[in-house]
This record gives structure tokens, sequence and C-alpha cells, in this order.
């Protein structure tokens, strides 16, 4: 609440105080943290200020579901019936379901509201608190939000707990927050920094979601609201996955922008080499792979082979232009091209993508065409990122050259589970993510035909 609730030097004439009052420091304030940990009670304490001490005029509490805004208004009440001096200021409560609410004899109110896309409207407030914000949609907050832009002091708060795919609005949030971009943000969350799917068993680099330590750090009422034995029994009765989000605080949070959600961006960065360059060398491999958007909007070329210190070096294809462009019917003419100039010993496609419709073109052609399994394309996904982003004890052994189509698409993308392992995501991602999807299947291209070749291939060279 200190923090949260904090003040700059400017001020506005307060009309219910009748004072000066300085302004808030944070516009905004995120709170994410587990159920049962008290959050209900730190928006109790800002509601009571508000009426109270702060002489906000309307303060609105918004819920997703009904019972949730009307639990939320009888324990408000109760604590204000219970206190003399408060309930003396009361005017009136009105009981009356979808309008809950509390009045003043000054004339401040607090209101308490079911998110809907209209709830709201016509409402000028000064605290607008955003409860179970995981499930807030842009719809209610372009309803809610405008309230406050009329009052010289307004304060929106955004509380509940961790979030999925879903939570666009507190997703920005919070990554704003990770960001340090919004001095008038105040976010705070409590979660433990959990093992990703490219973690060993032994992990010692992430927070264990077994171990007391990492309940402790995810509920600041462990010990008090909370026990370990009850944490415990979740734990044992909860997947792994609904105990790490429900408990642990463990979001599967949204991608936004530019966000680098799976491969970060200084992991990207450290694999750029502008010198790099596939040359001819003891193996004499190149290898090519093509892939195309869901909608045929974009297609992608890349070539794969060892750079002269026999790391993997993988570009988009091109020389005056990359060889990413719109469309997929330039793509076989190009290929055809780079076949005879380069003589690649194959081109990897993955058949179940849009590009899987030129396999028998190519093949028609005289062009090797080796296509993946899932399995096979889920394992080339791990092997990728491990390329980049290696194990404890382990190497990375993948450079590029810092393309803006591929550097894009590995900003943008996203992963999607296949059973017990992850390939990236069309749907989830957040822009054309066929430059990636492309690198990766030459990447493991050239390691099959890497292991399936019998003697040093006819040497070559490699001319962008």
């Amino acid at each position: 609440m200190e923090q949260s609730c904090a003040l700059t030097t400017d001020q506005f004439y307060n009309e219910f105080t009748r004072q000066w009052q300085r302004k808030w420091a944070a516009f905004e304030v995120g709170l994410v943290v587990s159920r049962q940990n008290g959050k209900g009670s730190i928006l109790e304490a800002r509601e009571l200020a508000g009426l109270f001490l702060f002489g906000e005029r309307l303060i609105i509490h918004s819920a997703h579901q009904f019972d949730t805004s009307k639990e939320a208004f009888a324990r408000i009440l109760m604590l204000i019936e219970q206190t003399p001096d408060l309930d003396n200021e009361v005017a009136r409560v009105s009981r009356s379901h979808g309008e809950e609410g509390i009045e003043l004899k000054s004339g401040q109110r607090l209101r308490f509201r079911t998110r809907t896309k209209g709830g709201g409207r016509g409402f000028t407030g000064d605290c607008l608190i955003l409860d179970e914000a995981m499930y807030l949609d842009s719809a209610q907050v372009g309803a809610l939000m405008p309230t406050l832009s009329a009052r010289p002091n307004p304060q929106l708060w955004y509380t509940g707990s961790a979030g999925d795919k879903d939570s666009t609005q507190l997703g920005r949030v919070r990554s704003r927050a990770l960001k340090h971009s919004d001095h008038r943000l105040f976010y705070a969350e409590w979660s433990i920094d959990a093992c990703t799917d490219f973690c060993l068993y032994d992990c010692t680099d992430h927070d264990s979601p077994t171990a007391v330590e990492s309940y402790a750090k995810a509920n600041p009422g462990l010990g008090i609201r909370i026990t370990v034995e009850h944490v415990q029994s979740e734990q044992r009765s909860m997947d792994t996955e609904t105990f790490a989000q429900e408990r642990l605080g463990v979001g599967d949070w949204p991608v936004d922008g530019d966000q680098w959600a799976v491969i970060s961006e200084e992991s990207w960065q450290a694999r750029e080499d502008e010198a790099s360059e596939i040359e001819e060398s003891k193996d004499g491999i190149l290898v090519l792979a093509v892939d195309t958007s869901p909608n045929r909007e974009f297609s992608t070329i890349t070539a794969c082979g060892l750079n002269g210190e026999e790391l993997l070096h993988v570009e988009v294809t091109g020389y005056e232009q990359y060889d990413s462009l719109p469309g997929i019917q330039w793509v076989v003419p190009r290929l055809k091209e780079l076949w005879a100039s380069v003589k690649p010993a194959a081109v990897i496609i993955d058949k179940a993508s849009q590009a899987g419709i030129l396999i028998s073109e190519l093949e028609d052609a005289g062009i090797k065409v080796i296509t993946p399994t899932t399995n096979e394309y889920a394992q080339a996904c791990g092997e990728f990122y491990s390329g980049i982003v290696p194990r404890k004890g382990e190497t990375a052994n993948i450079v590029h050259l810092g393309q803006i189509p591929l550097t894009n698409a590995v900003a943008g993308a996203d992963k999607r589970d296949l059973a017990d392992k992850w390939a990236w995501s069309k749907r989830n991602s957040s822009s054309d993510i066929s430059p990636l999807v492309s690198a990766t299947l030459a990447v493991w291209g050239y390691r099959r035909v890497l292991f399936e070749q019998p003697q040093a291939a006819t040497p070559w060279v490699y001319r962008r």
C-alpha cells in the first residue's frame, strides 16, 4: 500500500476534503498474487482509505463475476458497520442486485459492478478497481477507463492471479512493468522462476516447484493464511501446470508486440555474426528449407551449412532481396534456380504446412525433398532452441547474420505443446514466423543429411 499510494509534489484541490493534496505517483497499479494471500484485504484497505482519508468522490470496484463483486461488497460493508466512527458517516447503502454500493453523507460513493461491455459508462470515478484482471478484455477496459479521464487525481488498479494466453490486458500491464517502460506504473507480483521446457531434471538455475522456499516466494500469506501442509495437498491433487499457475504464480502470458517470449533478445543477439558465411567444408553439405504462413501471405527460404569455424550457419537466402516474400507462387521457380546454382543436398519442407503443396512439383522437377514427421519437427524445434540457448554444460552451435526477417520472427515467436515436446506456434505468435520455422527445418535437415552421407560430398561454393 505504501508504494502504490506514493505521492508526487504536484498538487490539486480536493472538493471533499477542501484541501490541497498531492497527486499519486502511480496512475496504474498492478497486483498479481495467488489466491487466499490477502489481495482482497489490500483492496478493502484501499477503498476504505479512498472514502474516509483520500476524499475520493467515486470508487468503482469491478469484478469478472457477480458473486465475486457481491462478496467484496459484503466484506467491506461489514467492516464499516463494525466500526462506529465509519458507520456514522454512511448516508445510504444499496443492496439491490447489480446496484450494490455505499454512499457517505459527504456524497462520496463506492460502487460494485460486474464487468460488461457497457458497465461503468456514465460514471466519473477517482479510483477504478479491476479485480480478476486476468479475465479483462479490451471492450471492458474501453467502457471503464474513460471514467477516470475528467478527474484531477485518478488511479487504476489491476488485481488478479497468474494469467493465461487470453489475459491480454493484464499481460500488457505486466509486459510494461518488466520492460520498465512506464514510470507511472507500480507493479507487484509474487511468483517463482520456474523451470522451462528446456531445463534438465537436475536444474539448479530455477526454483523447484516442490520446495517450501518456492511456496513462500509465491505466497506472502504462507504461515499466516495458508499452511505448508495445505499447499502440499494441493500439489498432490492438481496436475503440474495447474498447480504452478494457481499456487506458484506461473502464468502462461500472451506474447505482446515484439516480446521475446521463447528465445530472449540477449541470447539471439549473442549468436549474431555478420562475418559468418557458409563455406566449403569437410562434409560439403548445404540444405535449403522453405515454410509458408498459414494464410499463404508469406513464404521464406533459408539455407544451412557449416561456416569456417564449423558452426551451423543459418540464413534467409537472397542477395539483392531476402527470399522472404509475399505469397507462395514465387517459391518453386526460386528453388529451381537455387538447386541449379548452389546444388544443395535437399530441400526440407514440413508436408503438414501450407508449403507442403509444393512438394510434388519440386520432386517432378528432380529436386530432392525431405519431410520431417511431427515428432521429428518437435525435436527440430528443441534442437534449434538449444543451438541458440544451450543448456548448462553445453555450447551454442548456431550462428546467424541478424537478418531482419529472421530476427522479427524469433522476437514474435511463441510455442505450443506436443505431448511431451513442443513446437513453434504459428497461431499464438505475434508475427509471421515462417523465417524461423524454415530456419528450424534447415538446421534439422542439415543433420539429417549429414548422418545419411556415406562419404564426403562433391565440393561446392555457396554464393548468396
